[in-house]
């Protein structure tokens, strides 16, 4: 079986595949004060739950955007798993050639969704991930990662409207009945829902105004489900891409077969 983990600024995304079959996923809350023990047994119960046993894993692989838990999670899987992950950074192979200048700086989240993204569809792409920022890759059909468009998230663009407005309060962020709002909430919904969907829609259609080329549009990330049906540029929906992403690169890392490495 391989372990897959996404640490992302707000979540942490982890997977198991036995074979080309991913078992089981599950989506936490990424906390940097939260030590390798305390995610260590909340894996361990999560994997018993699903009726799988942490030690009979024979990989592992993560992508990491927040450098003070790299250590973290590199302890609990070595701890409670037995293995060394591998870890996904701008040298990975992902079967694209990089175009950024310095590519050190691209997200391995990004790398990991361009690279499952392009390896599944061969075409030019624009992935388009809904987490704590809106991120947008460009994606040749020769193998070309271009670059992107990095927007404040949804989540964040609303707590800060909510933190420095002083009569605004929180909503649930659902669709609202109609765009013209008849109360305060319903507006405020409208704003966010609506506006999030109309700014996605410009930057493709500027992205391939760019590309001089139209492109296949996938959202993937924890809001793409609730953003992507009121965006007419989104054709499809990749909730685990990035999971598959990893899936991949570790199989190019090692030929295609999970071998242990612990020592």
């Amino acid at each position: 079986m391989l372990l897959v983990v996404d640490i992302g600024n707000t979540n942490v995304v982890l997977g198991i595949y036995d074979g080309p079959v991913l078992k089981a996923h599950w989506r936490l809350a990424t906390d940097a004060k939260t030590t390798a023990d305390e995610y260590g047994i909340l894996f361990t119960n999560l994997l018993t739950s699903a009726g799988l046993v942490p030690v009979q894993t024979s990989g592992a692989i993560m992508s990491c955007v927040v450098p003070t838990l790299t250590a973290t999670f590199e302890t609990l899987i070595e701890q409670y798993f037995r293995q060394r992950p591998l870890i996904v950074t701008s040298e990975s192979d992902t079967g694209l050639t990089i175009r950024y200048p310095n590519p050190k700086e691209i997200g391995s989240d990004r790398l990991v969704n361009a690279a499952a993204a392009y390896h599944k569809y061969r075409r030019d792409l624009i992935i388009v991930d809904f987490g704590t920022a809106t991120t947008f890759c460009a994606v040749t059909k020769e193998a070309e990662y271009l670059g992107g468009v990095i927007a404040p998230g949804l989540g964040i663009s609303a707590e800060a409207l909510f933190a420095r407005a002083a009569k605004l309060s929180k909503v649930e962020l659902t669709r609202p009945k109609t765009v013209i709002g008849t109360d305060t909430g319903s507006s405020i919904q409208s704003g966010l829902l609506f506006g999030y969907a109309g700014l996605v829609d410009t930057l493709v259609r500027r992205i391939e105004q760019e590309l001089g080329r139209s492109a296949y549009v996938i959202a993937t990330g924890g809001l793409s489900n609730i953003i992507a049906k009121e965006t007419v540029s989104i054709q499809t929906i990749e909730p685990l891409l990035t999971l598959e992403g990893l899936a991949l690169l570790y199989r190019r890392a090692t030929g295609g077969s999970p071998v242990s490495t612990w020592v």
